[in-house]
């Protein structure tokens, strides 16, 4: 079998399995189950890939603390897992923008797999909630935002790109690819707000703004999301996270992106909710 068509195939199958499973009933149990075991091997490929060895007390507590966060959640934890997500999200871009650090020490090391990783898969489990009413198409709609975003920045990339957005990280990532990308992604939010929620006319421009300004948020992070991966994996001296999906990688090549938009989106809609 042909490397691309295995890609393919395999890529089928995880996007088949992330919507069925995430929109199989108007119960979260399902999607629940589904991101804490991509958790699972999300935290397993990390400590690989930066060389932790004591990996069974850190899954076990992850999984602990993934299960906590939902059946005790309130506005303040759901805040003070936010603000912990984004101080370690800035110390990712800041490590990112580090040309000269090429090796990560043990602190940082365990700072970076909960605020990298564990963090923002509980804040992912949080965001199709609507109140209390679990509301799958919302974290339908952002996969589909970052699938745009990353289509069409390739497509774009490949046909126009000149301008290398981050040479020395990613060196296929282009500018004219990222705002490629990031154009197609509103046209997407545009389509996801006419069509896919049905919203009512009196508040469809109120809609529009809020997945256009969803997917300009979606777009940044993303891209950069999918450059910091690319930094751990660059300093570990891998090309893959690992290899449980043939042509892919691991999990978290294919989840590098949702897991740092995660956080930004949050907090998007807690400003949104403080404002209404």
């Amino acid at each position: 079998m042909s490397e691309s068509l295995t890609r393919l195939l395999s890529g089928v199958v995880y996007v088949t399995l992330l919507l069925f499973v995430t929109s199989y009933s108007d119960s979260p149990n399902s999607f629940f189950l589904l991101f804490g075991f991509f958790m699972l091997i999300a935290i397993y490929e990390f400590c690989q890939l930066i060389n932790i060895n004591k990996i069974l007390p850190i899954i076990v507590g992850g999984v602990a603390f993934y299960l906590g966060s939902q059946f005790r959640t309130n506005k303040t934890n759901d805040i003070l897992i936010l603000i912990a997500t984004l101080f370690v999200s800035i110390k990712c871009l800041l490590l990112l923008f580090n040309t000269k650090k090429e090796k990560i020490d043990t602190i940082s090391k365990y700072i970076y797999l909960i605020g990298y990783v564990i963090l923002p898969f509980i804040i992912i489990a949080k965001i199709p909630f609507d109140g209390n009413n679990f509301r799958p198409k919302i974290i339908i709609s952002i996969f589909i935002l970052i699938w745009t975003n990353d289509t069409f920045a390739y497509i774009v990339g490949k046909s126009i790109g000149k301008h290398k957005l981050l040479e020395k990280i990613s060196p296929k990532k282009t500018i004219e690819g990222f705002f490629g990308g990031m154009v197609f992604s509103v046209l997407a939010g545009f389509l996801i707000s006419k069509y896919y929620f049905h919203p009512n006319p009196k508040y469809f421009n109120t809609s529009v703004l809020i997945w256009t300004v969803s997917a300009i948020i979606i777009s940044i992070f993303s891209t950069l999301g999918d450059l910091i991966e690319s930094k751990f994996k660059r300093i570990a001296g891998v090309k893959d996270s690992g290899k449980i999906m043939p042509g892919h990688g691991g999990i978290l090549d294919r989840l590098d992106s949702i897991i740092f938009v995660a956080p930004f989106v949050f907090l998007f809609y807690q400003i949104l909710d403080y404002v209404s």
